[in-house]
């Protein structure tokens, strides 16, 4: 059984990374970013598909909105994209202040507990940040 939730998913560096945030909170641009920078694939962008098998969370995009990318400003873009991948990290993006050094948190989805962290997508160490994240998993 699978869920379409509100979010935005790349994989980089063979990690599914899962960008959880309100309509404007940069999740498309967050993936932008990453895409270009780091040779991210997209997965889904603004709506995701998600599915629970076994003991892992799988991301895809719903059929419409495959390898389309929204950027602000400019249009719907086609990128080249990757079906599906495994959620390894879970990303709420913010605007409020967020701990120096934080603790630990995961986030529960379908029963499954994933790394999450919170940041400020528009910082310009943002994408950096991400591959940071990602080396602590």
């Amino acid at each position: 059984m699978s869920q379409n939730i509100y979010a935005t998913c790349i994989n980089i560096k063979s990690k599914g990374v899962l960008l959880l945030g309100d309509s404007g909170s940069g999740k498309s641009d967050l993936a932008l970013r990453l895409i270009t920078l780091f040779s991210a694939k997209l997965i889904s962008d603004d709506r995701t598909e998600i599915s629970k098998k076994r003991t892992k969370i799988i991301a895809s995009a719903p059929k419409t909105i495959k390898g389309l990318l929204e950027v602000r400003g400019v249009g719907i873009v086609k990128f080249k994209h990757q079906k599906e991948t495994k959620v390894d990290l879970i990303i709420k993006l913010t605007d409020e202040k967020i701990e120096r050094i934080p603790q630990k948190e995961e986030y529960d989805l379908e029963g499954i507990k994933i790394p999450m962290f919170y940041l400020n997508p528009f910082e310009v160490s943002a994408p950096s940040k991400v591959l940071a994240m990602l080396s602590l998993l």
